[in-house]
């Protein structure tokens, strides 16, 4: 069995304000609001074409990178062969496909070792996810404790915890995945994660130079991200406050949609980066800002891998996560499961 890492962690469906979650199992009143849509129409995919729901990216040659932050340097010329890559993120109902027809149980499931979890609360030493949660108010500076919190019984099929179900959200992308569960689904489709090189190239749909400055650092207007001050106040100016269906914003000209924003999406690269401190004077870091806080940490030589992943999720906003880009980039830990953070794959023939 897989050891757990020393958090479990997830982004619950957030609304304004201290917060219901669009998972609940009870039909929406007062406070709880489904979102404003479950489900977003794409595009028929051809029965003829060779990878139904795929879409070809050809071979090029491009300036992988970006110089928003640290870790997204050096800018360098990159070559990538063709490849197929699902248009979407990977739904909630794919994958419980992929769970009915192999009974696959993933890392967020799983009974935590008790022996690494020992020095823990009790409630952290149960199978669970860190959701994210609107802070009512920050009292403790920019201590991320605030807005992520424990909750056993969070998983995929129940992405806020016990009390919530994926029941009608199938077209959603789903999350809670770790990289394991990524490459188990993948395998049994006979494809697999993206390098982080073939994810951005297909991002960037053709554009072999980097963009301009101030492109780099505008928010998209079409793609699911945070429009306001994060954590405390969302606008929802792009239709949702959280997770959004697959295909709701327009795809990019390799036909792909949710390159950017709605969840990070995980590639098959270890996360390599020389990355200098971040001085007091700068404020909170956004990676921690995005990602859990730590609880505890391993012995050094059971230390999960991260792997890089890309794009931004709904959560990223300018006052703290400008990834909403394609050369955008940051570490995930292999063994953590995170509810903005889903995936998609690619087949080379």
């Amino acid at each position: 069995m897989t050891t757990r890492p020393w958090i479990i962690a997830s982004s619950a469906i957030l609304v304004l304000g201290a917060t219901v979650f669009w998972f609940t199992r009870d039909e929406p009143t007062g406070s709880q609001a489904l979102p404003a849509k479950l489900q977003c129409e794409l595009p028929p995919s051809s029965a003829d074409a060779p990878k139904p729901g795929m879409v070809w990216i050809p071979e090029g040659v491009f300036d992988m990178g970006d110089s928003v932050y640290p870790e997204e340097k050096p800018v360098r010329n990159v070559r990538v062969k063709g490849f197929w890559m699902d248009r979407t993120e990977v739904t909630n109902a794919e994958f419980a496909a992929f769970v009915k027809a192999t009974g696959y149980v993933t890392v967020a499931e799983r009974p935590v070792n008790p022996q690494l979890m020992a020095n823990l609360p009790e409630d952290m030493r149960k199978p669970g996810a860190v959701v994210f949660k609107v802070p009512a108010q920050l009292t403790h500076g920019d201590d991320p404790r605030q807005w992520w919190q424990y909750i056993p019984g969070a998983n995929w099929k129940q992405p806020a915890g016990p009390n919530s179900s994926i029941d009608k959200f199938g077209q959603f992308p789903v999350v809670h995945i770790t990289y394991e569960d990524a490459q188990a689904y993948a395998r049994w489709k006979g494809h697999r994660l993206p390098t982080e090189a073939e994810w951005e190239w297909a991002a960037r749909a053709g554009a072999k130079a980097l963009p301009g400055q101030h492109d780099q650092h505008d928010q998209p207007t079409s793609a699911n991200t945070w429009q306001g001050i994060f954590p405390m106040a969302n606008a929802s100016e792009d239709g949702f406050a959280g997770l959004a269906p697959v295909g709701c914003y327009a795809p990019n000209a390799y036909g792909l949609f949710d390159m950017v924003g709605n969840v990070w999406e995980l590639t098959a690269d270890v996360f390599v980066a020389d990355r200098p401190a971040v001085s007091n004077s700068q404020g909170l870091d956004p990676d921690e800002a995005q990602r859990p806080p730590i609880f505890k940490t391993l012995q050094p030589n059971l230390q999960p891998k991260t792997r890089v992943i890309k794009g931004g999720s709904f959560l990223c906003a300018p006052n703290y996560c400008m990834r909403y880009r394609a050369g955008s980039r940051q570490p995930q830990e292999d063994d953590l499961a995170v509810s903005h953070l889903g995936f998609r794959t690619i087949y080379q023939p």
